[in-house]
């Protein structure tokens, strides 16, 4: 038996899909990952074949620049971080803009790269992100039969009324101006619309006479597969979506690293974990003031510095561990709390730790997780571009208890249970068993 993984070029994204491939590898299945060259040293870690497949312009096989990246890319690489420093608002627009050229990137092309790596590889099963729109038209349209993994926050998927990059809920720190929300709302709407279109014409070349769609952002595949915990989710949002399972989170298991591991046994103080994510970490000015705020506490401090050179980060503590990229599900194992952008691997992978959250999104479904954070009572959420380093610090403490009060960590009931449920059926025992069950039933 054998299942075919299909990802983006892309580590953030391949981390998980590559976990929930697990429960197939460790069934004695063959597993193939279908994703361009960045991410073969990821594949091969794994113990999986790979297929080349290029389904974008760009590629991240853990940190991304600007600079390494293939001409028109760059600029819209530089572009992206540009619009975070003026906003949320404004991130969501440059995004919204570049929709098209981005997930649909030679869409036909794509399409048909599917269809020669399916007949090359004979799939019993075949799992693809939701986000590689390219693949998914080359399955949908050619009738094969594929499991759609919404890999970020499930408003990825649009449901009834929603507008695809426009969230529906924001965090308390943020308070966008009605008349650029009406805006944003407005694009979202053409850029929805836009998109849709250039689906449907794909689709018609691929498969003449298929039904068309009226919002590709809400199509999905034969199974639908959410990597995100029920328990954070709007009921009122669930009722909306088709058919589909939960899967809580994807943590995968990471090599010994033995300065990490060295690290970690010295010293009695709390743990603080930093990462912008392998993108944002761009944002040298926001790490740097998340580092002033936690200089002085009494912790120490694991900070992913990523693309920001840590000359740009202040002087640091010698007690503090700061590396471009660090092992985060190791490190999360043992942290009183995370501090991040609110990227969903950091958010799901902190969860099941039982770690309370610091988050300071930027940018798309960020805002949106951010809220059911704080809706949930598992963190605080400030605005990146507004909040001061002595707010970051009075968050931190707050949270650490070091401000005189109990703290989150380990008062908190609803953190603990739901991160003892992600730990006793984790994401890929679930995927398994949605998968399975409807390929026997079907």
């Amino acid at each position: 038996m054998t299942l075919l993984v299909i990802s983006p070029d892309y580590a953030s994204h391949l981390y998980p899909l590559a976990t929930l491939a697990t429960a197939w590898r460790d069934a004695g299945e063959r597993v193939v990952v279908a994703t361009g060259a960045a991410t073969d040293a990821l594949v091969s870690m794994f113990g999986y074949e790979r297929e080349h497949l290029q389904l974008g312009r760009g590629s991240n096989p853990g940190v991304i620049r600007a600079e390494e990246q293939p001409a028109g890319e760059d600029d819209s690489l530089r572009g992206f971080f540009a619009a975070t420093r003026l906003g949320a608002v404004e991130t969501l627009a440059y995004q919204a803009r570049a929709r098209g050229d981005d997930l649909l990137w030679n869409a036909v092309g794509v399409a048909r790269a599917v269809h020669d790596v399916v007949e090359r590889v004979r799939p019993d099963t075949i799992i693809v992100d939701h986000l590689a729109f390219g693949a998914r038209l080359g399955l949908s349209s050619s009738g094969i039969s594929h499991a759609d993994v919404v890999l970020g926050h499930p408003s990825a998927l649009s449901v009834g009324d929603e507008v695809y990059g426009y969230p529906d809920a924001w965090p308390r720190a943020f308070g966008p101006d009605p008349g650029a929300l009406e805006e944003l709302r407005g694009l979202s709407e053409r850029v929805r619309d836009d998109f849709t279109a250039q689906w449907n014409a794909a689709l018609a070349q691929l498969s003449p006479g298929a039904a068309s769609s009226t919002d590709a952002f809400a199509e999905t595949g034969d199974v639908l597969l959410l990597n995100y915990p029920e328990e954070l989710h709007e009921p009122r949002r669930t009722s909306l979506l088709p058919r589909h399972t939960f899967l809580g989170s994807a943590v995968r298991e990471e090599a010994h690293d033995e300065q990490v591991g060295r690290w970690l046994d010295q010293g009695d103080e709390p743990v603080v974990y930093v990462s912008l994510g392998s993108f944002l970490s761009a944002r040298s000015d926001v790490l740097a003031r998340i580092a002033e705020a936690l200089r002085g506490l009494d912790v120490r401090v694991a900070l992913a510095s990523g693309s920001t050179p840590s000359d740009l980060l202040g002087p640091l503590p010698r007690s503090w561990l700061v590396r471009e990229t660090l092992p985060q599900v190791t490190l999360l194992r043992r942290a009183a709390l995370a501090v991040s952008h609110g990227g969903n691997n950091s958010v799901t992978e902190a969860l099941t730790a039982g770690v309370p959250l610091l988050l300071l999104p930027l940018s798309t479904d960020q805002f949106a997780g951010a809220a059911a954070i704080e809706r949930c009572g598992l963190g605080e959420v400030l605005d990146p571009n507004q909040a001061s380093a002595a707010e970051i610090r009075g968050a931190a403490e707050l949270l650490l208890g070091l401000d005189g009060g109990a703290g989150l960590t380990g008062q908190n009931a609803s953190l603990d249970g739901l991160s003892a449920s992600l730990r006793e059926r984790p994401g890929p025992r679930r995927a398994w068993a949605a998968v399975t069950q409807t390929t026997s039933s079907g």
